[in-house]
């Protein structure tokens, strides 16, 4: 029997978090239910599998904590079990951007949301900036069509990246729109909130992500190209959300091709082309 693997976030105002924590621990391990859970006072993230009943288990229990009443998960297959164990962690954030001052949990703070069926008419729109909030290594194993990639390797650069890049070229072009987006949507819906407060205007982010977004829009009609880096034993999934031809070196703990396997400068557990002079 297949596992039922749930991504999932929330930004809201959270309080007695060690406590929450327990409770889903306890409820976690008498569901068998493996995975990942950050819990931080801007809110929850996290990516769980199992039997389909124990994981609707638990996003029912997180649905009864004030302001988590509409989290949302995005659903998709796994053969095995795609996690070691279960951790559920506390942390200053649920994703790590390093501006505390940024508070996506509030409705009035984040840009525009765009569900997938009208994503693809907004960045084809020549007048609209796309950009991928992800890492560097996640974005050269697939994106959308003629999205900008920032080069980051995590989330903290972008910031960096933002005066350094982004704010000369929104000058220069003038946009109608920035579009962003990320996996599941918790980094570009952050990364909206950022701009904002920095004074960018028209800012939109792919409500659900591109999860979401390969859920929802046929193949043959998608902008989508290539697959979708996740961060669980899967390593990327395909448009129909199955686990993809990607694996990963367990030296740098990067995405491998079946062409990158297939080099000199690759033994497995010991090297690959993205760290063979590491």
């Amino acid at each position: 029997m297949s596992e039922l693997v749930a991504a999932f976030y929330r930004f809201a105002a959270l309080e007695d978090l060690p406590h929450l924590q327990q409770e889903l621990v306890t409820l976690a391990e008498a569901q068998a239910v493996r995975g990942t859970i950050l819990l931080a006072a801007e809110g929850v993230n996290g990516t769980i599998a199992g039997v389909d009943a124990s994981v609707h288990a638990l996003l029912a229990r997180l649905r009864q904590v004030a302001g988590l009443e509409r989290l949302e998960a995005k659903f998709s297959r796994s053969d095995t079990q795609p996690f070691h164990r279960l951790k559920v962690r506390l942390k200053r954030e649920i994703v790590t951007m390093g501006e505390p001052q940024v508070q996506p949990y509030l409705a009035s703070a984040v840009g525009t949301h765009v569900p997938p069926e009208q994503w693809d008419a907004l960045i084809a729109d020549p007048g609209t900036l796309v950009i991928d909030t992800r890492n560097a290594y996640e974005v050269a194993i697939g994106s959308f069509e003629g999205a900008i990639d920032p080069g980051t390797t995590t989330f903290r650069e972008f910031p960096q990246w933002v005066e350094q890049e982004l704010r000369p070229l929104v000058k220069q072009r003038q946009p109608k729109a920035i579009a962003m987006f990320c996996t599941g949507g918790i980094r570009c819906e952050k990364a909206t909130a950022y701009l904002q407060q920095q004074g960018f205007e028209g800012v939109h982010h792919l409500e659900g992500g591109i999860l979401r977004y390969l859920e929802e829009i046929p193949e043959e009609r998608s902008r989508w190209w290539g697959e979708c880096f996740v961060f669980d034993h899967r390593v990327a999934v395909n448009h129909r959300l199955e686990p993809g031809d990607h694996s990963l070196c367990h030296a740098c703990g990067l995405p491998l091709s079946p062409a990158d396997c297939q080099l000199a400068s690759y033994v497995a557990g010991v090297s690959c082309r993205h760290c063979l002079e590491r």
